[in-house]
């Protein structure tokens, strides 16, 4: 079941396209990157998979995108956004945040003051492209709820190896084999791209069952 949907914010016209699970027991909202939108692959392949196994995906896109724009607004505006289309949809069930790059940090500084469950960060821009030194680890360490981040082997803004060991505390990693920071992996590689996009919806599936919907069942039982 899927449907759409269009909220006034402050700064524009958002755009909701959601996916929702015959009986849910989690509602992930997944923002876009600074470069594509919501037709991302990896997105899509999240929004059409993971519903048939008990979770509702919400795919927000951003104004600045409906408004024709090239370039993303600075952070602040991402996030206030966010919470204003968060602050609309009341969902029943645990709420979890996410995104791919740009969206991922945004779910990231934005978790705890909405309330959010967990966090799962695709292509999540560690650093700007070929500046390590500028490390946004602090960024994700501070999330504050469980993270798992999502990253494509040959990602130019993090590769795998870049990010400690072990991890922060509550942040998990999965790993693409090939992948670059669009997930999309070489013809010739370990895995074809529809593999890939399997791997991202298994990850994030047995992540989401695991670590939080179990968790949460668990806190309750106790």
């Amino acid at each position: 079941m899927t449907e759409e949907r269009l909220i006034e914010t402050e700064r524009g016209e958002a755009r909701l396209e959601i996916h929702r699970a015959r009986t849910a027991i989690l509602t992930l909202v997944l923002g876009h990157g600074a470069g594509r939108g919501i037709d991302a692959p990896d997105l899509q392949a999240l929004a059409h998979g993971l519903p048939r196994h008990g979770v509702s995906v919400v795919l927000l896109e951003q104004p600045w995108v409906r408004q024709g724009r090239k370039v993303a607004p600075a952070p602040p505006v991402l996030d206030e956004v966010l919470h204003a289309v968060v602050g609309t949809l009341r969902p029943r069930n645990q709420l979890v945040l996410g995104g791919r790059s740009a969206g991922a940090r945004s779910a990231v500084r934005s978790a705890r003051a909405l309330g959010a469950s967990a966090v799962l960060a695709l292509s999540f821009p560690l650093h700007p492209p070929g500046k390590p030194e500028k490390s946004r680890l602090p960024e994700l360490a501070a999330a504050g709820v469980p993270t798992l981040v999502i990253q494509g082997e040959r990602d130019p803004m993090g590769r795998p190896e870049e990010y400690p060991d072990p991890m922060p505390e509550g942040v998990d990693l999965a790993v693409v084999p090939g992948g670059d920071h669009g997930l999309k992996v070489p013809k010739r590689g370990a895995l074809t791209q529809d593999e890939a996009w399997g791997l991202v919806v298994e990850s994030a599936l047995e992540w989401l069952v695991r670590d939080v919907a179990g968790n949460a069942g668990n806190a309750a039982a106790r």
